[in-house]
């Protein structure tokens, strides 16, 4: 721990240390190292103990370091996060004051808002923090409100599709066997079922409906998943005959179950809103990290199981598709996990957490888990968790729970000399003691002040408040969900259609395009013609490790008259050679066919032109980190290509402070073994100075009181006996002035171990901003396809799809 500033590459501003001897704050400061993370946390105290508040500084200091937060709150105190006022105003905590509150208190809303804005001030203040650093939290990372069943937040998608795992992940039979059987209790829960995974027939049953969907690649929704109920895609279980397993009325029983969730009013928020995709919840569009907090604290405990199995689930899926890392890449905070993971049964989110436990740290996922009920936690399940965060605890039942959990987490050797009860029975608010496997001993510490205004549990209408995305956002990101439409022909308004497709010379190459939209669409349906190029562009480049063979497909109108094509104006179709068609839909009308492209001679200019403009139009663009020395794979989205930016970093980073260390180790160690000898020589000068005057005043002693009491006044004795006192009083100097040269010494050699600690701690902030991904100014390399590695396999009439509204407009089908 160090004084010298808490902006600390890869480190987590917790709080300041607690003298246990005197329970007095001193400066030392509690810097938990990012990395340690990896193992795990828990924190466990009773209310009012300050547990929220820590978990909000623990969240704050991670966007800070730019790692990206999914935040489970059952108890609504999360979306406090949102609350970060940088300029620290009356009129911004004025909103979030409680008028009973301010009642209660005799003052005014405006009042005990300008209070709570200086008592902020002042908080933030005492502890080093400044304005500045609240502007660096709400810019480091997005923060959301999702809300499950309900449109207070963002509503949460949770059954619009039950999407099937990675091929990672079902190739892992162990691992996919955990996910379908979670998947399997969780629905059941919802209906009101609690069943037994080996001798729930209903379980059984449905594990065996969303395997069989998964294993095949198909995601099930919500009717579907009836459906399949009511006529499932195999007709044995085990070695029984289905109907013998489970009858078809049975069957029917639980088919109505899900479809009453399904026609229910209430139940069709579950339908809506953002897909439950990890991948989403953590990073932006842009490849910001974001703190998605999942409030479940208006749900039922049925649906708080749902849906926290469901995103354990999702998170399990996403985290084993990720490259292993030693940093932390991101973090898992659930603000009260009572009932989710006990100490007996076996609730669906049980098993899936334990395997985040076992599991998570080798991909760099960091699994923080709360509790104000200690008794009610699966200890061996957290005898993974390396770190212990221990507050206020109310009965000796929970102490000694706790005690027992962290003894045998820890193996006893690191608590040596510790008495836990007496430090858990004396700790006030907002006190820990902090045990972390990855140093030497325990710290009791109190926490900073959080810059986030803790306003308590907020209400539907305050989180619908917080939740209102900009409407720009809005359109943007409905646009982003919006399949492409393409561009409109001419004349799209009550345009002529022929039943019977134009004729053309036998040589013109003709084809059609699929059509893009759900079968059963109404509006007939009118081709309309381009001229089309379709095949393959090579891309290589020895030096970025690039060979890529890219399939294109491009359409250009033709006018009526003129044989002049401009290629720079053409459409790019998602598809290839071997996707266009070879005949039309039946039933389909065609448009008429522009002169130009029924004459066959055009063809070859036009395939000149073609080939000369997708070289220079058509260039493989990468993105490359100059300060990383990284560059993105081909087809790589800026957006996934900053996250992998971010985890790299962080990783080089984590690298560089280890080897920095390393390299400063040595010397600083030999400094110290020095400080300590110093320390030592001060200490035995002391103590024979001492000693020296002590010797002095009592050869003084003697001497004055022999010539005093005896029978001479002074004799030959006692004349000798002050002489040999005035010596030794004469070496007093000399003891003295050993005692300053050897405190000189201590100064010195602590003089010069700040200095390289100084020195090391500058080269490790050097590193701070070099590691950004979000600072990162990225460069875009643009690769030609080589002329000889593009292939044009189709030059002809493109027939494009398009569907006829009763109003004669056309739009892309």
């Amino acid at each position: 721990m160090t004084t010298q500033g808490y902006e600390k590459l890869g480190a987590f501003y917790l709080g300041k240390q607690v003298d246990p001897t005197t329970s007095e704050l001193d400066e030392d400061l509690v810097l938990y190292d990012s990395k340690d993370l990896t193992t795990h946390a828990v924190i466990i105290g009773m209310t009012g103990s300050g547990k929220t508040g820590l978990g909000v500084g623990l969240i704050e200091e991670a966007a800070l370091d730019h790692v990206p937060v999914i935040a489970i709150d059952p108890k609504g105190d999360l979306g406090n996060l949102l609350l970060a006022f940088p300029k620290l105003r009356a009129s911004d905590f004025e909103p979030w004051v409680d008028p009973r509150s301010a009642l209660d208190d005799g003052v005014t809303v405006e009042e005990q808002a300008k209070s709570l804005a200086k008592l902020w001030r002042g908080g933030l203040k005492e502890w080093g923090q400044t304005p500045a650093r609240i502007s660096k939290f709400v810019e480091s990372a997005d923060r959301w409100i999702y809300t499950p069943g309900s449109t207070a937040g963002i509503p949460l998608s949770v059954l619009a599709s039950l999407e099937p795992p990675a091929d990672e992940t079902i190739e892992d039979e162990e691992l996919y066997r955990e996910l379908v059987d979670a998947t399997a209790a969780s629905l059941l829960t919802l209906t009101g079922l609690e069943a037994d995974p080996l001798t729930s027939r209903e379980h059984i049953f449905l594990a065996m409906v969303i395997d069989s969907a998964w294993r095949a690649g198909r995601g099930l929704r919500l009717p579907e998943l009836i459906q399949s109920l009511q006529s499932p895609p195999f007709d044995r279980v085990g070695v029984l005959d289905l109907e013998s397993f489970y009858p078809a009325k049975d069957r029917f029983s639980l088919a109505m179950r899900f479809n009453n969730l399904l026609a229910s009013p209430r139940f069709q928020t579950w339908l809506e809103g953002d897909p439950l995709d990890v991948g989403s919840m953590l990073y932006g569009p842009n490849g910001k990290p974001n703190i998605s907090i999942v409030s479940i604290a208006h749900l039922d405990d049925a649906e708080r199981m749902f849906v926290v199995t469901m995103l354990l689930n999702q998170l399990v899926a996403w985290m084993r598709k990720q490259a292993g890392t030693s940093s932390l890449r991101a973090i898992l905070y659930m603000d009260e996990v009572f009932g989710f993971m006990p100490p007996l049964g076996n609730p669906p989110s049980k098993r899936l957490l334990l395997t985040l436990m076992k599991q998570a740290r080798a991909y760099g996922l960091g699994v923080v888990l709360a509790t104000q009920n200690p008794v009610d936690l699966d200890y061996k399940g957290l005898s993974n968790a390396g770190t212990w965060f221990l507050g206020r605890l109310q009965t000796e039942r929970d102490k000694a729970r706790v005690i027992e959990g962290l003894r045998s987490a820890a193996g006893g050797a690191a608590l040596d000399g510790v008495n836990l009860d007496d430090v858990l029975s004396s700790l006030g608010k907002r006190r820990f003691l902090l045990h972390n496997v990855h140093e030497t001993a325990p710290v009791l510490f109190q926490t900073r002040w959080v810059m986030s205004y803790l306003a308590g549990p907020l209400t539907r209408d305050q989180i619908k408040r917080l939740s209102n995305r900009p409407e720009a956002e809005k359109k943007q990101k409905k646009a982003a969900d919006s399949p492409e439409t393409g561009k409109a022909p001419p004349a799209a308004v009550a345009a002529a259609a022929a039943a019977t497709r134009p004729l053309l010379a036998p040589s013109i190459d003709q084809r059609f395009l699929p059509l893009t939209e759900p079968a059963g669409e109404d509006g007939d349906l009118v081709y309309w013609p381009r001229l089309l190029g379709a095949g393959e562009m090579g891309y290589s480049n020895a030096r970025l490790k690039v060979d890529e063979v890219r399939p294109f497909a491009v359409g250009v109108e033709s006018g009526n008259a003129s044989n002049e094509i401009d290629w720079t104006e053409a459409e790019q179709f998602d598809v290839g050679t071997s996707d266009l068609q070879a005949e039309p839909v039946d039933g389909a009308s065609f448009a008429e066919c522009p002169a130009p492209l029924a004459k066959a001679g055009n063809y070859r200019s036009w395939k000149a032109k073609l080939k000369r403009n997708l070289r220079e139009q058509y260039p493989l663009e990468l993105f490359k980190s100059r300060a990383l020395k990284l560059s993105s794979e081909p087809g790589e989205p800026e957006r996934d290509f900053r996250i992998r930016l971010q985890e790299a970093g962080r990783t080089q980073r984590d690298e560089k402070v280890s080897k920095l260390k390393q390299k400063f180790a040595s010397r600083a160690t030999r400094l110290e073994e020095r400080l300590r000898k110093a320390q030592q020589t001060v200490e035995r000068e002391q103590q024979q100075a001492k000693g020296q005057k002590l010797d002095v005043a009592l050869s003084f002693g003697t001497a004055v009181l022999g010539a005093l009491l005896g029978r001479k006044t002074v004799s030959v004795t006692s004349a000798n006996r002050v002489g040999t006192a005035v010596r030794k009083a004469g070496r007093i100097g000399k003891e003295a002035g050993d005692v300053k040269r050897a405190r000189e010494t201590v100064e010195s050699v602590r003089e010069e171990l700040a200095v390289v600690e100084k020195k090391l701690q500058a080269e490790i902030d050097s590193l701070n901003d070099a590691y950004d991904a979000q600072l990162d100014e990225l460069e875009t390399v643009s690769i030609k396809p080589k002329s000889t590695g593009i292939h044009i396999d189709v030059l002809g009439v493109g027939w494009v799809p398009y569907r006829r509204d009763e109003r004669g407009r056309l739009r892309r089908a």
